[in-house]
């Protein structure tokens, strides 16, 4: 069996189970990571927002292929397959029919779906379909904290005739209403060893663009994952 996990931007499995897919590797078993909004920006002419994230990221106009490049060390780290989709990040689509930017502030990313998307759902879906090998088992991001591009890969799954586990969203998890989520039992639930902690921490300093979205710096993104996976007691994967 090989374990395709779905991230919608190229650090979102890293970050929720990087320590599984080390452990899963290092066992033997395949294991792949599909980013599917890996693609590159549809116009040159970026939203403001997108500007902003560009500057704190200091990727400048080259940021897909800077986070492609980190997501792909950052797979090498974990012994896992890196696949990037061609589907844009939200923060660069354009509605097809007003041809306007549908997510162009930080509040736009934490919305349901654009109606206008819809055909992508479906595009997703049936690219999904035809990459899948068989006897393959799909985790999908739970879509904790509601950002719309994980709302995008969980619809898009959920229309594979496949059995899905479904990964915590981290940090998302670590809100308050998310709580239950560590104590309540799981089908899946496997427990860290300190090399894979160790890797777990290795993968998410790679996407090295992406910590100060989260942290000050690598030493307190290195205790907050340590902290979460002592919390969960490894890594629980939920149906």
């Amino acid at each position: 069996m090989k374990w395709i996990y779905l991230s919608p931007h190229f650090d979102d499995v890293a970050l929720s189970v990087g320590g599984l897919l080390w452990e899963q590797s290092q066992s033997g078993e395949q294991v792949s990571v599909w980013t599917i909004c890996g693609g590159k920006p549809p116009s040159a002419e970026y939203s403001p927002f997108a500007k902003e994230l560009h500057a704190r990221w200091k990727t400048g106009a080259e940021s897909i292929s800077v986070r492609r490049a980190e997501d792909t060390e950052s797979c090498r780290l974990l012994g896992a397959e890196a696949v990037h989709f061609n589907i844009p990040d939200c923060i660069y689509r354009l509605s097809p029919k007003s041809k306007r930017h549908l997510y162009a502030s930080e509040q736009a990313l934490w919305v349901p779906v654009h109606p206008d998307e819809e055909p992508l759902v479906a595009q997703i879906a049936a690219e999904l379909n035809q990459k899948l090998p068989q006897n393959a088992q799909v985790v999908c991001p739970m879509t904790l904290g509601n950002h719309v591009d994980h709302r995008l890969t969980r619809m898009a799954a959920e229309r594979l005739d496949v059995p899905l586990l479904f990964y915590a969203d981290y940090p998302y998890v670590l809100a308050e209403e998310n709580q239950p989520l560590f104590e309540k039992p799981a089908p899946f639930h496997r427990s860290i060893s300190d090399f894979g902690l160790k890797a777990w921490q290795m993968a998410v300093a790679a996407h090295q663009s992406q910590i100060s979205t989260f942290w000050q710096n690598l030493d307190e993104m290195r205790l907050a994952i340590r902290e979460y996976c002592q919390r969960m007691n490894g890594i629980k994967l939920f149906k």
